[in-house]
């Protein structure tokens, strides 16, 4: 039985993540409010990522961290602060716990790192200049890790287009915005959260222990076609 811990597990994608593995592993959520979900193998930390310090523990077999921001507004718009905000919840905080949980994750069996990125870091969309740059952190800092940490350690990141979350819920929020989102993607769907937990799954398991450094776009055909 694996240790995994999951920082922000309690919505979303991080609560798919945890639903998904629970039942086989340890885990260990990390998140400000309590996951709706109990289980024996399940243990969690009230922890704000941005400004806590964050728990101690032995060993790790796995870190996904999945705090994400989705802050769309015209350049004209978006403030500096607004960008040192993005930056610090998508790429200070998983280094400040990347750095945490080094010594545990180099103790642990067949260790890995998951980070999230986002299509909008690879296909140019308006309003995404906040999100976009600092996710594109979150892949620079995959694959330099990915080499760094080789070979003890892999590091992989998910890039997911729209995801059906709270995060995205303005988006999402009409039947109008949905159709439309549905329409510009070849696959003709978005994301469910169980689907990039399936992705997350398989990539800290002993399956992929032959991948590092990757960006995986699971991107319903958006980035990859143009049809």
């Amino acid at each position: 039985m694996k240790k995994i811990v999951v920082i922000g597990g309690s919505k979303g994608i991080g609560n798919a993540i945890v639903k998904s593995l629970v039942e086989n592993n340890q885990v260990v959520n990390i998140s400000r409010s309590v996951p709706l979900l109990s289980h024996t193998n399940l243990t969690h930390f009230s922890c704000d990522i941005l400004n806590d310090e964050l728990p101690d523990i032995d060993q790790i077999d796995s870190l996904i961290y999945c705090p994400g921001s989705i802050n769309l507004k015209p350049i004209s718009r978006l403030s500096l602060d607004d960008f040192r905000t993005d930056y610090e919840i998508n790429v200070i905080s998983a280094v400040k716990a990347i750095q945490h949980f080094l010594p545990a994750l180099k103790k642990g069996t067949n260790p890995s790192i998951l980070l999230f990125s986002t299509v909008a870091a690879k296909l140019g969309m308006p309003f995404h200049a906040s999100v976009a740059a600092a996710k594109s952190g979150v892949e620079g800092l995959a694959k330099s890790l990915g080499a760094e940490l080789a070979p003890t350690i892999r590091v992989n990141a998910i890039a997911p287009t729209v995801t059906d979350t709270d995060l995205a819920s303005k988006l999402l929020r009409n039947e109008r915005m949905i159709e439309s989102i549905t329409e510009r993607h070849p696959l003709k769907k978005f994301l469910a959260p169980q689907e990039v937990a399936d992705m997350a799954t398989f990539l800290i398991s002993d399956k992929a222990r032959s991948i590092s450094g990757q960006i995986f776009e699971l991107d319903c055909g958006i980035v990859s076609f143009k049809i």
